[in-house]
């Protein structure tokens, strides 16, 4: 192992908890902010510029989008935690072995995902009820935006396995790269400039594609240029050859991963099918809020992310006692920060509210309600998020899984489901905060019973396989 990464895992598994984590923490919390911020400009380009339908539109298809990656993601995921408990026991060969595996197992799975995208856009939206001045728009965004899934997912998947290393400062900077990249695109190939012409909708799903794989090409230049612990170099070229027992593992415990997501992502994607029912401008309105959802669960995302890091590595490494410290100081940092960003959110609501929508004062209305009435759930929802990645990195991996089915399948989705034929929209936001109290405390009590005792007599050991690892 090279020096800068020996220096950085001694602090993971050595240094003081509260401020490692929190140096882990803010490059991922700046990277999914700059990724929000990047989402929130191209909605501001298409809501303000082209109308409320195209707004509507883009949100039918990210919310697609987002249940395709996040179920790819699931596998990466699972190979992140391994490999970073194999650097958390210093066994480097064993990191790079799980790597190449994955590398091209997610690549073939990634490529097929997006041909088949490709063909089935329209059906998806048709099945999502999406409206019919919605439709055609969504599915010209859709279609381009499947055809950078290998992409982005390609370069998810790098970040993350740089980040398992320890080193989260490096995907911040090629994510601003690319933000920027995409910001510049954006007017340029939506409004058109000089010789190229305005290409609508399409234009912002093509100014995210070039710019998701300028992004991932210059990180792997740079990653070999400077001789990443990681980097797969050409005598590394037999590890690319699928090891079809660690194929057997990343499958096992990916699918759990990917499912827990793959439940939001769902969800999400029933929830708005239910929004579409009450026509574009209430869609419109929901949209907007979901611009302002994606800043209030970052900081929980990324909480999440760091702890994963933290405690993959620190149970390779035997030290169960900073688990255990790891979950407390995620909780305490999830509920400052995300609690926080709740207060200052709901402050300026209308301000910032309006920088998404078009000046129709019925549709902000509806998205002021929509806001008060959600976005206080992402509390206790961060809760849920953190002691999730402690559950991964235990290899606990069905118990997140579990919790999310129940609190948003069985508690959140009937209830909105149900209801919303007496009390109208309102059923959909108050169950918001229904499913995110249910899911934290069903996380609560199974940290309680077992999560505490994580990585304790060896239980979760470094180097575990499949049996132990998808408990």
């Amino acid at each position: 192992m090279n020096s800068e990464h020996g220096r950085r895992n001694d602090v993971i598994v050595n240094g003081p908890v509260g401020r490692t984590l929190l140096e882990l923490l803010l490059p991922i919390l700046l990277s999914n902010v700059l990724q929000s911020l990047n989402g929130s400009i191209d909605a501001m380009w298409v809501g303000r510029y082209i109308g409320k339908a195209a707004l509507a539109a883009t949100a039918n298809a990210n919310t697609i989008l987002s249940f395709v990656v996040a179920s790819i993601m699931g596998f990466a995921m699972a190979a992140t935690i391994l490999i970073g408990r194999s650097l958390g026991a210093s066994d480097l060969h064993e990191a790079k072995k799980t790597l190449g595996t994955s590398a091209t197992f997610f690549a073939v799975v990634s490529t097929s995902i997006a041909a088949a995208g490709l063909l089935g856009a329209e059906p998806l939206l048709v099945a999502m009820h999406s409206p019919p001045s919605v439709l055609p728009l969504a599915a010209a965004y859709l279609r381009i935006m499947f055809a950078a899934v290998p992409f982005q997912t390609s370069y998810l998947f790098v970040t993350i396995v740089v980040r398992s290393a320890g080193d989260t400062r490096t995907p911040l900077l090629f994510q601003l790269a690319a933000v920027g990249l995409d910001i510049v695109l954006n007017p340029v190939l939506i409004c058109g400039w000089g010789p190229i012409p305005g290409a609508g909708i399409a234009g912002s799903a093509a100014a995210t594609l070039i710019a998701q794989t300028s992004s991932l090409a210059a990180l792997a230049v740079y990653l070999y240029r400077r001789r990443h612990v990681l980097c797969l170099r050409a005598d590394d070229a037999p590890l690319l050859r699928p090891d079809w027992s660690r194929v057997r593992t990343i499958v096992t415990t990916g699918i759990p991963m990917g499912l827990q997501m793959a439940v939001v992502s769902l969800s999400t994607i029933a929830m708005i099918s239910l929004v579409n029912r009450f026509g574009a401008s209430t869609t419109a309105a929901y949209s907007a809020c979901l611009q302002l959802w994606n800043y209030v669960q970052m900081p929980a995302l990324a909480t999440g992310m760091a702890v994963s890091t933290m405690a993959a590595q620190n149970i390779g490494a035997r030290r169960p006692d900073r688990v255990r410290r790891i979950a407390r100081t995620g909780i305490l940092l999830n509920l400052a920060i995300t609690g926080s960003l709740v207060a200052a959110i709901s402050a300026a609501s209308d301000s910032v509210l309006r920088i998404f929508l078009p000046a129709d004062a019925g549709v902000v209305l509806t998205a002021q309600h929509i806001q008060a009435a959600v976005t206080w759930s992402f509390v206790p929802l961060g809760v849920t998020f953190v002691l999730s990645s402690i559950a991964r990195a235990c290899g606990a991996v069905r118990v997140p899984l579990v919790i999310l089915f129940v609190a948003f399948w069985c508690i959140r989705l009937p209830f909105a489901a149900l209801l919303m034929r007496t009390w109208g929209a309102d059923a959909l936001w108050w169950s918001f905060g229904l499913g995110a109290i249910v899911a934290m405390t069903m996380s609560l009590a199974w940290y309680g019973m077992r999560g505490s005792r994580c990585g304790v007599n060896g239980a979760f050991r470094a180097g575990a396989g499949t049996s132990d690892f998808a408990r």
